[in-house]
């Protein structure tokens, strides 16, 4: 328990300490059980100080509370009878199952916080307290759950800060860029500080309340990092630190060694290395015959003619063997002479059809051949269905990204697409002093390309990337951030480097160490991740890594219901031909059609029985041949 520890001998400005504590101080009992526990032990243990009560005796109580608690609901809803056991018998006591089921029931507040259990009898649903040491004792700073984990007050003071910049107002100097600093949609309506908002704007609010210090920002004059001159002198915010119009530079300014020579920089608050951003040409999005798309059409025109094929060659085969005719009435063999086969050209249409949407039909081929030609056809047909499944769902789901280059060395190797960096900054500093041979050539290359690829901002990058064929060379938090915004942009390859931004500050800057501390601090509570994830998250597209399988819609296989709805159709319309086909061959002409059309249609509707007297039709119906009896 922590807050029974005495650690006044290791109060210093540089010692933080924390720790965990279960009591609950503000339960009825506690005091009373504090006072009770002082007298027993003032009783008993004259000879030293009352230390406080032990953790141990707080979970004895609360035992005992539970085990009470137990016992009064248990007795609520039965009579408890005593009965005496022997401690070497088997026997049990009748009421303890029952006391053991109450006491997994038990819910209640006891002095080492919500007492619970779970169907094993193990404690669940409890909490502790994260206790910070300070000079004036303990303070809560978060708080453990078994279930939610861990959370921590968003702010965290600790002794350990100097208070050297206490109420010091600090000139800091910036650059307009997202999400690291923005205008407030209502800017023109504001003041100071209050126009602005950004990663930068709430990290700076943050390191103002543990240092306690003011600021006041103000952007850059020239609306860049900062760059050596010919001259020695340096431009942007790089500039201003080293002539002294500023006390702090924070922005997304990058640690280099040759900054570090002249401006001083805190400890990285971000890590990142320059990437490349391109535009991506995503696939045609599935429509509604999108399950033709897994074959080509020459592949579906080839299998329609390998259909016909088969037919054909199965009408022949069926033909020329004589062990597809047999007997219409095998009772009267040597008395017919008439000889029928399956395989009519009606049949030999259907039966590959039957084979193809793995249904089979009534025909089964008798001969040798026949059955050859049918083997052929479904392993053919198997081979296809096979191929057709397995890649239907990529093309109903997917829609392919169309991306030239996968690496560095792809887009140095080519000169299609240009690419280039922001003018002035980091990323061009890195490909100008890179002795690697590829960067060297690529720098080469983007220094004598006319007209300039190197742009003024990171949004003049990113329009020219949606805009033209081109390839942006920038730091990967931009490129994550413009990614989440802009489904058309994609990352290339991995990082070129790694390096970190840091708040810049003049040589030999009195406040670097306390900025370090601060900047620590933040990373140890986890907030700077929050942050980031507050303005980088959000954005309009998923994220590339998340490939969960999703639903099909309408838009994926609508066509098929299509299909189907056009096959009904055609099925109404040939039954309607065929209706009337038989009335114009029935030889009772006097029947009207429209009259028997109508008569029919009832019946439908109706759901009369499915038989009726049978329509003789002189052109439609075909009699077999009477075969005279041999003598």
């Amino acid at each position: 328990e922590f807050s029974l520890r005495r650690l006044d001998s290791l109060l210093d400005d540089r010692v933080n300490i924390l720790g965990f504590s279960i009591f609950n101080q503000s339960h009825a009992f506690f005091q009373e059980f504090v006072q009770s526990l002082n007298q027993s032990w003032q009783e008993n243990c004259d000879h030293a100080p009352f230390t406080g009560p032990a953790l141990s005796s707080a979970l004895l109580f609360d035992a005992v509370y539970a085990v009470v608690t137990a016992v009064q609901e248990l007795n609520r809803s039965q009579e408890i009878g005593v009965k005496p056991l022997s401690c070497g018998s088997a026997q049990i006591w009748q009421h303890g199952t029952s006391l053991m089921n109450y006491l997994r029931m038990v819910e209640l507040e006891g002095l080492t916080g919500h007492i619970e259990f779970n169907s094993k009898g193990q404690r669940s649903n409890y909490a502790l307290k994260i206790l910070q040491h300070t000079r004036s004792g303990f303070r809560q700073i978060g708080h453990w759950h078994v279930s939610e984990g861990l959370s921590m007050d968003n702010r965290i003071f600790s002794s350990n800060i100097s208070d050297s910049l206490f109420n010091t107002t600090l000139i800091v100097t910036t650059i307009l860029e997202n999400p690291y600093l923005m205008l407030k949609w209502n800017h023109q309506e504001l003041e100071g500080n209050d126009r602005y908002e950004g990663f930068c704007v709430d990290m700076l609010k943050e390191l103002a309340e543990i240092l306690r210090f003011n600021y006041k920002i103000h952007l850059v004059g020239d609306g860049v990092y900062g760059v050596p001159e010919a001259n020695g002198t340096w431009t942007g915010m790089v500039g201003e630190l080293i002539a002294r119009k500023a006390d702090l530079a924070v922005a997304g300014l990058t640690i280099t060694a040759e900054r570090e020579k002249v401006i001083d920089f805190s400890k990285p608050f971000m890590t990142l290395g320059i990437s490349i951003l391109y535009r991506v040409h995503m696939g045609r999005k599935p429509g509604y015959f999108s399950f033709l798309d897994p074959f080509s059409p020459g592949v579906w025109l080839f299998m329609l003619l390998a259909y016909l094929a088969v037919s054909c060659v199965l009408f022949l085969v069926a033909r020329l063997t004589p062990y597809e005719w047999y007997s219409p009435h095998p009772c009267s063999q040597g008395r017919c002479n008439l000889l029928v086969n399956q395989y009519s050209l009606g049949n030999s249409l259907w039966f590959p059809v039957g084979g193809f949407m793995q249904q089979g039909s009534t025909i089964a081929p008798q001969a040798l051949s026949t059955r050859c030609v049918s083997g052929v056809w479904w392993a053919f047909t198997l081979i296809i269905i096979s191929s057709y499944t397995a890649n239907l769902a990529a093309f109903l789901t997917v829609q392919r990204m169309d991306v030239p280059i996968e690496s560095v060395d792809d887009l140095a190797d080519q000169t299609a697409i240009e690419y280039g960096t922001i003018h002035g900054g980091s990323s061009m500093t890195f490909f100008q002093n890179s002795r690697y041979q590829t960067y060297q050539r690529m720098w080469n290359y983007m220094y004598s390309k006319q007209p300039s690829v190197f742009v003024k901002s990171t949004e003049e990058g990113i329009a020219r990337v949606l805009n033209s064929n081109y390839a942006f060379l920038l730091e990967s938090t931009m490129n994550e951030y413009y990614r989440q915004r802009n489904c058309n942009l994609t990352q290339v390859g991995g990082l070129l480097d790694t390096k970190g931004y840091g708040i810049g500050m003049p040589v030999g800057s009195v406040f670097r160490d306390e900025f370090d501390l601060a900047i620590l601090q933040l990373q140890e509570n986890n907030r700077l991740e929050i942050l980031k994830r507050k303005w980088w998250e959000g954005g309009k597209c998923p994220k590339e890594e998340d490939h969960r399988a999703k639903g099909l819609g309408m838009e994926n296989i609508g066509g098929i219901f299509v299909v189907l709805i056009c096959g009904l159709i055609v099925a109404i319309f040939m039954a309607m031909l065929e209706f009337l086909w038989s009335l114009r061959h029935s030889e009772q002409s006097e029947v009207s059609v429209c009259q028997e059309m109508v008569t029919e249609l009832r019946n439908i509707i109706l759901c009369k029985d499915s038989f009726h007297p049978r329509r003789r039709r002189g052109g439609m119906i075909r009699t077999r041949p009477v075969i005279p009896e041999e003598r």
